[in-house]
């Protein structure tokens, strides 16, 4: 209510009507206003101002709709929102937009759709989890589905070392040779979003090959396997996120071997990364 009384108290001295969204406390028990207040507090504020706001907006969000075992409490959710919409309608306060559904609700949820979404991983060409796919293919009868992903994660092999059987590769002990090897050096760590939960166990793609990561990730390198990529040389691609010939490195697959989920790793990507965008139709 505080920060609602300081968007009327402004709109008002600057005579320009704030645009409102009013988010509606439904389940998640973590912010937005409960149906108590509503009904005490905010509907009666707002008509006691009506030149001084626009209702721009009416939303909530669902506590976790990727998850079926928790339909019982995101059901609990929309019929107190539909609640709480109704008392904004019946007090003349219609919304121009109505809005709930996440990436997960707007798939399994149509009727909260309303005239507006907040798609998040969905337009990233990942689905919000694997139990949404499921119930997605199984409700529309098709075999399968796939989301175009948009995003490859590469860098470029930045050396290649020789080392002797019996010699530790990177900090520590962790990884110790087995026989001679040929191992490269990529240029990101776990300063770059590389976890070091993939140490021994990450995979990348370099010319066309599956290899592994050896020993601990560092904070802004790691070493990899080339005993099958004999004829690699510095400056080569190294692709620690997405698909050469037919073989993947998923986001699924390296958020599992991380242990983060696709959110968590996607998030993760620092933004001095560089970026580059590709434009086309398929």
């Amino acid at each position: 209510m505080d920060r609602l009384r300081q968007s009327i108290e402004l709109a008002g001295e600057l005579q320009i009507p704030a645009k409102l969204h009013i988010e509606l406390e439904t389940g998640m028990n973590r912010t937005g206003f409960n149906m108590q207040v509503v009904s005490k507090e905010v509907i009666p504020y707002l008509l006691a101002h009506p030149s001084n706001f626009e209702l721009s907006g009416l939303c909530t969000h669902f506590a976790g709709a990727e998850s079926i075992a928790n339909y019982l409490r995101i059901e609990q959710q929309q019929r107190k929102f539909i609640r709480a919409r109704r008392l904004f309608l019946s007090a003349g306060l219609p919304p121009e937009r109505t809005h709930t559904c996440c990436s997960a609700a707007a798939i399994r949820l149509p009727k909260m759709r309303f005239d507006m979404v907040r798609i998040g991983i969905l337009q990233y060409g990942y689905w919000p989890s694997p139990e949404i796919k499921i119930e997605y293919l199984r409700k529309n009868k098709l075999v399968n589905f796939n989301l175009h992903r948009v995003i490859t994660w590469k860098s470029r092999l930045m050396a290649i070392k020789k080392v002797a059987m019996g010699e530790f590769i990177g900090y520590g002990t962790n990884y110790q040779a087995s026989e001679d090897m040929l191992i490269g050096i990529v240029p990101v760590g776990y300063s770059n979003g590389y976890s070091r939960m993939l140490s021994n166990s990450g995979r990348v793609l370099i010319q066309g090959v599956r290899t592994t990561v050896l020993g601990n990730i560092n904070m802004n390198s790691f070493a990899i396997s080339l005993q099958q990529v004999p004829e690699a040389k510095v400056g080569d691609e190294v692709i620690l996120i997405g698909a050469a010939d037919d073989l993947e490195i998923s986001v699924a697959s390296f958020g599992e071997l991380s242990n983060q989920l696709n959110y968590e790793l996607l998030t993760r990507l620092p933004m001095d990364i560089p970026r580059h965008f590709a434009v086309g139709s398929e």
